[in-house]
């Protein structure tokens, strides 16, 4: 379980101290499906930072599974089972999906690189010797750092607006892969989205705007807020 704690995140702008992220407190049961949306600017992405360990927050204290891991880099928050896919997957010159894959998976390597690749659809016999570079499309490069996370075995992964800079032939494998992922993996999955298709899918909705939380619970509990122009401006189909 992980559970965030007046959790507070500022920045320095021109001499003046800006609240990035407003004494957030949340709770996120184990193996359930988390989509956080809300308006652009709001702090989804900053929240997801925080909860991976990419942004320290000012105030507040983030405990998983009972420890407190407000302190730790997201270096030791990985080995505890950690992930996170930022919106721009990195490209690694030199290296094949195969070499990532077998990396990702270590020494507990239970599948072959070949089943991790067909879980998100796609033909190891076309990627497993690609390198990671140019030659990818956003959207292959989302589907290879999803497979890079499932041979992982991450526990709690967080993916930052994953739909961003995908076509939409791309983006609707990518919602056929987060619905298996849904149905299959033993973990929790928190997507920053506020795209329709992927808010469908979720177990519980995260409404954030101007850095606090404005609403968690179910799809009918969370939505009606929509309807607000506000949030409506912001919610893609």
């Amino acid at each position: 379980m992980l559970e965030l704690r007046n959790i507070s995140y500022n920045v320095e702008d021109e001499g003046k101290n800006i609240g990035i992220v407003k004494n957030v407190s949340l709770v996120l049961p184990d193996d359930k499906f988390f989509v956080i949306t809300g308006p652009n600017g709001g702090g989804k992405s900053s929240l997801a930072k925080i909860i991976a360990g990419i942004y320290k927050p000012t105030s507040g204290q983030i405990l998983y599974n009972g420890q407190d891991i407000t302190d730790m880099s997201i270096t030791d928050r990985a080995r505890l089972g950690i992930g996170f896919a930022f919106q721009q997957p990195v490209r690694f010159k030199g290296l094949t999906v195969k070499d990532l894959l077998v990396l990702a998976a270590g020494e507990k390597m239970k599948s072959s690189a070949c089943d991790y690749l067909s879980e998100v659809g796609l033909c190891a016999n076309d990627y497993l010797n690609r390198e990671i570079n140019a030659s990818l499309s956003g959207g292959e490069l989302k589907r290879i750092e999803i497979a890079i996370t499932i041979a992982r075995g991450t526990k709690l992964t967080i993916f930052d607006e994953p739909e961003a800079g995908i076509d939409l032939w791309s983006f609707s494998n990518l919602i056929k892969v987060f619905e298996d992922l849904k149905a299959k993996t033993q973990g929790s999955i928190i997507i920053i989205s506020h795209q329709e298709r992927i808010i469908n899918i979720a177990d519980e909705i995260i409404l954030v705007a101007d850095g606090e939380v404005v609403k968690q619970g179910s799809k009918d509990e969370v939505m009606p807020l929509f309807s607000g122009s506000t949030f409506k401006c912001q919610f893609k189909r």
